[in-house]
C-alpha cells in the first residue's frame, strides 16, 4: 500500500468574494476620475493663485524695500495704520468708487438697452452682435491713448463738440470730475457690448410662452420688459454688477495710461487704488506696503461682494413671501 504525502491544501475562496472585488475596485477608480480631471487645476491654483495670495500677507507684515527683498524688518500691523492714516489713500478709495460707479451704473444701463434691442428680429443681428465684442477685443493701451486724444484739452473732439454748442473747454485731465468722467467713459465703452451679450445670452434663455401670456393680456413692449424680461434676467444682473464691481475696485490700466503718470494727475485726481498700489511699491519701493494695500482691495472686494449678494437675498425673500 503506498501513500502519497502533499503539502498543505489552501482553503478555497468562495467565488463570490472574488467577484465582488472586481467591481468594488472598480468603483474606487470611477469616483477618483473626476478628482484625477480637477487636480492639475488645483495645482495650478495653488502655484499662481493660492501661495501669492497667502505670501503677500506675509510680506504686508514686515518692512521690504524693492532694492533689498531680502531685507525683512518686522513691522506686524504697522503698514496697514500706516495706509489708514494717508490722505492719499482714502483719497484713492474715494476716487475709485466714484469711477466704479460713474463707469458700472451707465455701463450696465446701456448694455441692457442694447441686448433687449438684439433681442428682437432685426437685419445683420449677427453683424451687430460681432461688432458688440470689437470694444473688448481693442487692447487698453490702444483704447487709452486714443481717448486720451479726444479729451485733449486743446485740440481733442470732444472739446470740439462742445464748442458747437456753446461751451467752453474743459480740462479734462486736470479736473477732477472731468478727469473721472473721461476715465470711466474708457471702461464703459471697451465693457458695455460685453455685457450686452451676456444680457442677450439670458433673454433668449426666457421662455418664450412667458411673452406670449403677457401678450395676451394685452400688456405693451414695455412692460414686458419690465414684468418678464427684468425678472428673468436678475440672476445675470446680479452677475454683472459683482463683476463689474470687481473690476472697478481693480482698475488700472485706464487711468495709468490716460495721462501716463502713476500719481494719477497733479493733485491725485483720479489715482485708483491700483495705480496707488503701483505707486508705494515700484515707484516708493515700499513692498510691504503694497502688499498691505493689495489685501485691503481684497478685503474690500469680499465686502462689496457680501453686501451685494445680501441684498439680493432680501428680496428674493420679500418676493418669496408675498
Amino acid at each position: 500500500m503506498t501513500l502519497t504525502a502533499s503539502g498543505p491544501t489552501r482553503a478555497p475562496v468562495p467565488p463570490s468574494s472574488a467577484r465582488s472585488s472586481g467591481p468594488a475596485r472598480r468603483r474606487r477608480r470611477s469616483a477618483l476620475v473626476p478628482y484625477a480631471y480637477l487636480a492639475p487645476f488645483f495645482t495650478l491654483f495653488a502655484a499662481f493663485g493660492l501661495f501669492p495670495l497667502l505670501y503677500t500677507a506675509f510680506v504686508s507684515l514686515y518692512r521690504v524695500e524693492l532694492q533689498t527683498p531680502g531685507d525683512m524688518e518686522w513691522r506686524g500691523f504697522g503698514n496697514y495704520a500706516a495706509l489708514l492714516t494717508d490722505e492719499f489713500f482714502w483719497t484713492a478709495l474715494r476716487n475709485t468708487f466714484t469711477i466704479g460707479v460713474l463707469s458700472t451704473v451707465p455701463q450696465l444701463a446701456m448694455a441692457l438697452g442694447l441686448a433687449h434691442l438684439l433681442n428682437y428680429k432685426l437685419r445683420g443681428r449677427t453683424f451687430f452682435r460681432t461688432a458688440m465684442l470689437l470694444p473688448y477685443a481693442t487692447s487698453v493701451a490702444a483704447a487709452t491713448l486714443v481717448f486720451a486724444q479726444l479729451f485733449g484739452h486743446d485740440y481733442g473732439l470732444v472739446n470740439y463738440a462742445l464748442s458747437l454748442v456753446g461751451f467752453g473747454p474743459v480740462d479734462w485731465q486736470n479736473g477732477t470730475l472731468a478727469s473721472q468722467i473721461a476715465v470711466s467713459s474708457i471702461v464703459v465703452w471697451r465693457w458695455t457690448g460685453y455685457n450686452a451679450l451676456i444680457y442677450l445670452a439670458g433673454m433668449q434663455s426666457i421662455p418664450s410662452e412667458l411673452y406670449e401670456a403677457a401678450e395676451v393680456d394685452g400688456a405693451s413692449r414695455w412692460r414686458q420688459f419690465f414684468h418678464v424680461t427684468l425678472p428673468g434676467l436678475r440672476p445675470t444682473i446680479v452677475f454683472t454688477t459683482v463683476v463689474s464691481t470687481i473690476g472697478a475696485t481693480q482698475l488700472f490700466g485706464e487711468p495709468l495710461l490716460f495721462e501716463g503718470s502713476i500719481s494719477g494727475g497733479i493733485s491725485h485726481q483720479y489715482q485708483t487704488l491700483g495705480l496707488y498700489l503701483y505707486e508705494q511699491g515700484w515707484g516708493f519701493f515700499h513692498l510691504g506696503r503694497a502688499a498691505a494695500i493689495a489685501w485691503l482691495m481684497f478685503l474690500l472686494i469680499l465686502v462689496l461682494v457680501g453686501v451685494n449678494t445680501l441684498i439680493v437675498r432680501r428680496r428674493s425673500r420679500k418676493e418669496g413671501r408675498a
